[in-house]
This record gives structure tokens, sequence and C-alpha cells, in this order.
């Protein structure tokens, strides 16, 4: 049966931590300069609508190292919803392609390409989920030996998709996960109340305050992301003013009590805004590690969703 990676919660703890080993044995592999050829004569269509580094990068490197290939439709070549309808897009591609990775504005659009699409879709971003970003991020915190129902994770700043996926991914895993945005940027009250009822399982712990202080305190891993995501530029100068006492800057870590917490951030960053550059660039930074990771992490859900018994 065809299966779709659209939202964190696409995948139960047992799946993730399988996805985690898988990830970890293909980082192994590519260490070793060994590229398993699985997905021969596969191809992957991009469909873009936003500009991207890690994403369109890492995206076409792991089909790459599978031995397959991809093609890149930016928003020009194909006009999303626009020049053709979402469903005639999708329909079209199953007939050529073997997966579609979609990054867009609308999650309804990745919402369209699985429903009317016959081949497995990836939500590459969305307005409301980032679930690859996230389950990166967790993975890295895997690979740390920190991925228990001891660590804490704070999240500051805008209650974005970034957050949503990582409020949802860390329910699921029995992470504590603390959020502190202002009280007018808090995450849907829907992935709340969805990430709260897993929680109830997992034995996760899921909180919000307004204070960053607060959330920081006994915080393993402390997050961040832009204030201002794209298509919201229009907002960006008042939600500068509104998120400036959220920055993650020394004056916040000196809150933190644990000596051996870890900085991360979704990338890009907005240096100066909602993190300093001797915070993302200090001791405390494991970004570069979380974008690296990205690779790893993507390969294994291809993978997942066209050769499930591959590398089992």
């Amino acid at each position: 049966m065809r299966r779709n990676f659209l939202s964190a919660t696409d995948y139960n703890k047992e799946e993730i931590l399988h996805l985690f080993s898988l990830a970890e044995r293909l980082k192994r592999m590519v260490k070793k300069g060994e590229f398993p050829h699985i997905l021969k004569n596969h191809v992957a269509a991009l469909v873009f609508e936003k500009p991207s580094l890690r994403t369109r990068v890492t995206f076409e490197t792991a089909m790459y190292h599978l031995g397959g290939n991809s093609i890149f439709l930016s928003q020009e070549n194909i006009g999303v919803g626009k020049r053709e309808a979402v469903k005639d897009i999708a329909r079209n591609l199953s007939r050529w392609v073997n997966i579609i990775i979609a990054r867009t504005f609308s999650h309804r659009t990745v919402e369209n390409l699985a429903e009317f699409g016959t081949v497995p879709v990836i939500n590459a971003l969305s307005d409301l989920e980032h679930p690859c970003q996230t389950y990166g991020d967790y993975f890295t915190i895997y690979e740390m030996g920190k991925l228990n129902s001891n660590t804490t994770l704070a999240y500051i700043g805008d209650g974005n998709n970034v957050c949503h996926s990582l409020l949802l991914t860390g329910a699921i895993l029995g992470i504590n996960v603390v959020i502190s945005t202002p009280e007018d940027f808090k995450p849907e009250e829907e992935i709340w109340e969805k990430a709260i009822n897993i929680s109830k399982n997992s034995g996760a712990k899921i909180e919000w305050t307004p204070s960053p202080q607060e959330a920081v305190e006994n915080a393993d891993f402390i997050y961040t992301d832009v204030w201002a995501s794209m298509g919201q530029e229009h907002e960006a100068e008042m939600r500068r003013k509104v998120f400036m006492p959220y920055q993650v800057n020394r004056e916040l870590l000196n809150h933190v009590k644990k000596g051996d917490f870890k900085i991360m951030h979704c990338l890009p960053a907005h240096r100066g805004e909602e993190i300093t550059d001797e915070v993302i660039d200090g001791p405390h930074s494991i970004v570069i590690e979380q974008a690296e990771n990205r690779l790893h992490i993507q390969k294994a859900i291809i993978l997942n969703l066209l050769k499930p018994d591959a590398m089992v």
C-alpha cells in the first residue's frame, strides 16, 4: 500500500526509531565512501514553490547516493495552482516519476498532491509543518544519546511550522518540549491539542510559557528559528519588535542551569535577530550537525517509502 510522509505524526515511535537506525547506518556508509544503489532507475520530482539550500541539496544528494535521479521543478517551471491545477500536476508526475517531494506555501497543496497522485509524496516544508527537518533534529539528539524522557528541548520564538513538527515529534518520542512564544504567536491550537493527546501515552511533558528565561532553565537543547518565515516578509518589521525579547543571546543563556546544553537552529538564520553570532557560532552550537543529518534522515525516509524491506 502506498504511503506518504506529510506530517510528523505519520510515523509512530517504533517506526521513527527504525528510521533513525537506518539513517545511522546510511551515514556510516557515506563516511566509508559506500553508496547502496538501491534506487537505481528511480526518479524523484522536487516540486518547490519556495527557494531552498539545505532541502534541495540534501534531497538531490540523497537520491544520487541511493543510485537514483531527481528532477527539480521550481514555481517558474510549473506554476503550481496557477499555470496548472495541483491535481493535474500530481496525476502527470505519477506517470513519470517514483516519488514527489514538495516544498510549498500551503499545506493543502501537499495534501492534494498526495490525494490525486499515485506515488508517495514527502512534505519537504509547508506552512503547517516541516517534518523532515524535525526528524533530522531528533536524529541528531538520538546520535548524542539524549533521546530519553529526561531530555528537555526548549523552543524560543515563533510558533511556526518548525515549532509544530518539533512539538509533534517530541510528543511521539517522549521528549519534554517547552515552547516560549509571545501570546499572539503560539502554535496553532489544533497542533497543540494533538501534541498534548499524544503525550498522554508517551509520557512527554508539553508546556508553554511566555518567558524564554523560564523555558531555557532546565533545557538540554535550545532551539530557535526565524521570526518571519517565507511569505511573511511584509510582517518582518513588526515581528522584529515583538520578538526581540525572545532573541537567543548570551544573556538568555545565563539562565540555563545545565552546562552541556546545545544550541539548535533549522537555518537559514537571520543573524542578529533571533540568534546572535556568538551563540550560533559558539561551542554549544550543533546547527551544522543538524544540517548534515537532513541528508541521512531523508535517505531513510525515501527508502522507507519506496523500498521498505531494503536494509532491514
